[in-house]
């Protein structure tokens, strides 16, 4: 039987395979993993067939190494626990600034409103379904994501985008591995920038708080 410690350096690297292939669509060879990992090939090829016996990794005979579908199941488990950290951030910031908040995900390529809260105060405001999927370019839930992957910690802002007459406000989700998200507001008309990105910003930061091991 493993010792504790040995069991504990297996699955840390079983982890660290998982997330090197997880951030390569295209697939990782195993000599990369190897030399990724510091070990020699017959240890990838071990971890590799311990995952793949869960579903989470794949390989044909002779190609790379690939996410197998079992993370699906995996994300579907997560996607409520994120939604749950997201809820009391969202009211906070939808009814500080009367504006229907959102948390958007990337998922497929695309943005994705994985959880909507409207202002409990106000009239008229937007009506957003959560599930609605628009282009990562489309409008400021989408930029940004692209803003994060490109380390920027501001807000962006759109006029328009997927929804003609709809002004929306976001930021990114900083610093939560695997996550690949932001924070946002949209309304009916213009919001005073000065003052919606920087509580937007916050948002987006106590949401990155909760979610911190």
């Amino acid at each position: 039987m493993d010792k504790p410690a040995e069991t504990a350096q297996t699955l840390d690297r079983g982890l660290r395979l998982l997330s090197l292939v997880a951030e390569h669509p295209e697939g990782v060879s195993v000599s990369s993993a190897a030399e990724y990992l510091g070990v020699g090939r017959t240890v990838v090829y071990r971890l590799a067939a311990t995952l793949a016996a869960h579903g989470l990794l794949r390989r044909e005979p002779g190609g790379p190494l690939r996410l197998g579908i079992g993370v699906l199941a995996l994300a579907r488990h997560a996607q409520p626990l994120l939604a749950g950290a997201a809820l009391p951030v969202l009211r906070l910031l939808a009814d500080d600034l009367g504006a229907t908040a959102h948390l958007t995900v990337e998922d497929a390529g695309e943005a994705l409103a994985l959880l909507v809260v409207e202002p409990s105060w106000t009239t008229l405001h937007v009506a957003y379904r959560t599930g609605s999927r628009h282009p990562l370019d489309a409008a400021a839930g989408g930029l940004a994501i692209l803003a994060g992957r490109r380390g920027e910690r501001g807000w962006t802002t759109s006029a328009g985008g997927f929804q003609s007459g709809a002004y929306g406000v976001a930021a990114p989700v900083l610093d939560i591995d695997g996550l690949t998200a932001s924070v946002g507001v949209v309304t009916l008309g213009p919001l005073d920038e000065n003052t919606a990105g920087p509580r937007v910003r916050r948002a987006a930061d106590d949401l990155a708080a909760a979610l911190a091991p």
